[in-house]
Protein backbone atom coordinates (compact mmCIF):
# COMPACT_ATOMS: atom_id res chain seq x y z
CA UNK A 1 0.00 0.00 0.00
CA UNK A 2 1.41 3.44 -0.93
CA UNK A 3 1.35 6.62 1.59
CA UNK A 4 -0.55 9.36 1.42
CA UNK A 5 1.52 12.21 0.21
CA UNK A 6 -1.40 14.51 0.18
CA UNK A 7 -5.09 14.73 1.19
CA UNK A 8 -7.49 17.48 -0.07
CA UNK A 9 -11.42 18.10 0.40
CA UNK A 10 -13.64 19.92 -2.14
CA UNK A 11 -17.34 21.12 -2.46
CA UNK A 12 -19.85 20.01 -5.01
CA UNK A 13 -21.89 22.93 -3.61
CA UNK A 14 -25.42 23.74 -4.99
CA UNK A 15 -26.85 27.22 -4.56
CA UNK A 16 -30.81 27.93 -3.53
CA UNK A 17 -31.37 27.70 -7.96
CA UNK A 18 -30.08 24.08 -7.81
CA UNK A 19 -26.51 25.45 -9.67
CA UNK A 20 -23.36 24.37 -8.97
CA UNK A 21 -20.89 27.32 -7.41
CA UNK A 22 -17.53 26.57 -9.38
CA UNK A 23 -14.54 28.37 -10.01
CA UNK A 24 -13.12 29.24 -13.36
CA UNK A 25 -9.57 29.15 -13.31
CA UNK A 26 -7.79 31.72 -16.19
CA UNK A 27 -4.13 31.27 -15.88
CA UNK A 28 -2.22 32.89 -18.51
CA UNK A 29 -1.39 31.45 -21.77
CA UNK A 30 -3.91 28.53 -20.34
CA UNK A 31 -7.21 27.84 -21.95
CA UNK A 32 -10.07 28.92 -18.98
CA UNK A 33 -11.42 25.81 -17.00
CA UNK A 34 -13.35 24.93 -14.19
CA UNK A 35 -13.01 23.44 -10.57
CA UNK A 36 -14.63 22.97 -7.28
CA UNK A 37 -13.96 25.14 -4.36
CA UNK A 38 -11.80 23.28 -1.74
CA UNK A 39 -8.12 22.29 -1.53
CA UNK A 40 -5.54 20.92 1.06
CA UNK A 41 -6.14 19.96 4.69
CA UNK A 42 -3.98 21.59 7.29
CA UNK A 43 -2.41 20.30 10.32
CA UNK A 44 -5.13 22.54 12.20
CA UNK A 45 -7.98 20.89 10.07
CA UNK A 46 -10.00 19.04 12.64
CA UNK A 47 -11.89 17.21 10.57
CA UNK A 48 -12.81 16.87 6.70
CA UNK A 49 -15.87 19.18 6.90
CA UNK A 50 -14.29 21.20 9.50
CA UNK A 51 -11.21 21.72 6.23
CA UNK A 52 -14.12 22.17 3.76
CA UNK A 53 -15.58 24.68 5.75
CA UNK A 54 -12.61 26.93 5.83
CA UNK A 55 -11.81 26.54 2.05
CA UNK A 56 -14.92 27.54 1.44
CA UNK A 57 -14.52 30.76 3.57
CA UNK A 58 -10.95 31.57 2.03
CA UNK A 59 -11.84 30.71 -1.78
CA UNK A 60 -15.31 31.94 -1.65
CA UNK A 61 -16.30 34.04 1.72
CA UNK A 62 -18.97 31.13 1.65
CA UNK A 63 -20.51 29.60 4.59
CA UNK A 64 -22.85 25.74 3.68
CA UNK A 65 -24.25 23.24 5.61
CA UNK A 66 -25.69 19.91 4.87
CA UNK A 67 -22.41 18.15 4.18
CA UNK A 68 -22.32 15.01 2.82
CA UNK A 69 -19.19 12.79 1.79
CA UNK A 70 -20.06 11.74 -1.99
CA UNK A 71 -17.04 11.05 -3.61
CA UNK A 72 -13.47 10.12 -3.24
CA UNK A 73 -10.56 9.82 -5.84
CA UNK A 74 -7.09 8.44 -5.38
CA UNK A 75 -4.28 9.02 -7.69
CA UNK A 76 -0.49 8.74 -7.68
CA UNK A 77 1.16 11.78 -6.80
CA UNK A 78 5.28 10.99 -6.82
CA UNK A 79 6.15 8.04 -4.17
CA UNK A 80 2.76 7.95 -3.14
CA UNK A 81 -1.08 9.32 -3.37
CA UNK A 82 -3.37 12.27 -3.29
CA UNK A 83 -6.76 11.25 -1.96
CA UNK A 84 -9.82 14.11 -2.45
CA UNK A 85 -12.49 13.95 -0.78
CA UNK A 86 -15.93 15.27 -2.26
CA UNK A 87 -18.69 16.63 -0.15
CA UNK A 88 -22.31 17.48 -2.08
CA UNK A 89 -22.97 20.79 0.34
CA UNK A 90 -25.82 23.64 -0.01
CA UNK A 91 -24.77 27.35 -0.43
CA UNK A 92 -25.79 29.53 2.73
CA UNK A 93 -23.66 32.51 2.15
CA UNK A 94 -21.65 33.97 0.01
CA UNK A 95 -19.63 37.06 0.25
CA UNK A 96 -16.97 37.88 -2.28
CA UNK A 97 -15.31 40.69 -0.37
CA UNK A 98 -14.22 37.90 2.30
CA UNK A 99 -12.45 35.67 0.03
CA UNK A 100 -8.60 35.75 1.68
CA UNK A 101 -5.60 33.93 0.42
CA UNK A 102 -2.93 34.18 -2.02
CA UNK A 103 -4.96 33.38 -5.00
CA UNK A 104 -6.56 36.63 -4.40
CA UNK A 105 -3.39 38.54 -3.75
CA UNK A 106 -0.19 37.14 -6.15
CA UNK A 107 -1.98 37.78 -9.88
CA UNK A 108 0.72 35.44 -11.31
CA UNK A 109 -1.32 32.69 -9.78
CA UNK A 110 -3.78 33.93 -12.71
CA UNK A 111 -8.10 34.51 -11.82
CA UNK A 112 -10.20 32.63 -9.60
CA UNK A 113 -13.68 33.86 -10.86
CA UNK A 114 -17.04 32.52 -9.16
CA UNK A 115 -19.51 31.11 -11.68
CA UNK A 116 -22.75 29.07 -11.10
CA UNK A 117 -23.72 26.33 -13.47
CA UNK A 118 -26.71 24.46 -14.02
CA UNK A 119 -26.10 20.81 -13.88
CA UNK A 120 -27.26 20.11 -17.23
CA UNK A 121 -25.22 22.51 -19.20
CA UNK A 122 -22.12 21.07 -17.28
CA UNK A 123 -21.04 18.97 -20.66
CA UNK A 124 -20.03 22.53 -21.95
CA UNK A 125 -17.97 23.30 -19.29
CA UNK A 126 -14.35 21.77 -18.64
CA UNK A 127 -14.78 21.07 -15.45
CA UNK A 128 -11.68 18.85 -13.80
CA UNK A 129 -10.98 16.06 -12.94
CA UNK A 130 -13.14 14.72 -15.47
CA UNK A 131 -14.05 11.77 -13.88
CA UNK A 132 -15.84 14.50 -11.05
CA UNK A 133 -17.90 15.79 -14.06
CA UNK A 134 -19.17 12.27 -15.31
CA UNK A 135 -20.00 11.81 -11.23
CA UNK A 136 -22.22 15.26 -11.27
CA UNK A 137 -24.25 14.24 -14.63
CA UNK A 138 -24.95 10.48 -13.39
CA UNK A 139 -25.84 11.67 -10.09
CA UNK A 140 -27.84 14.86 -10.39
CA UNK A 141 -31.12 13.81 -8.89
CA UNK A 142 -29.58 12.14 -5.71
CA UNK A 143 -27.19 15.77 -5.12
CA UNK A 144 -30.09 17.78 -5.96
CA UNK A 145 -32.17 15.78 -3.51
CA UNK A 146 -29.43 16.25 -0.64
Amino acid sequence: MRRIVRRSVRAILLDDDDRLVLIKRTKPGQVPYWTTPGGGLESTDASLEAGLRRELHEELGAEADRFAQVFLITAPDGEGVSVQHFFACRLTRLREDARTGQEFTDPSRGGYEIDRVAIDKLPAVDLRPDVLKEFITRNEEALLSA
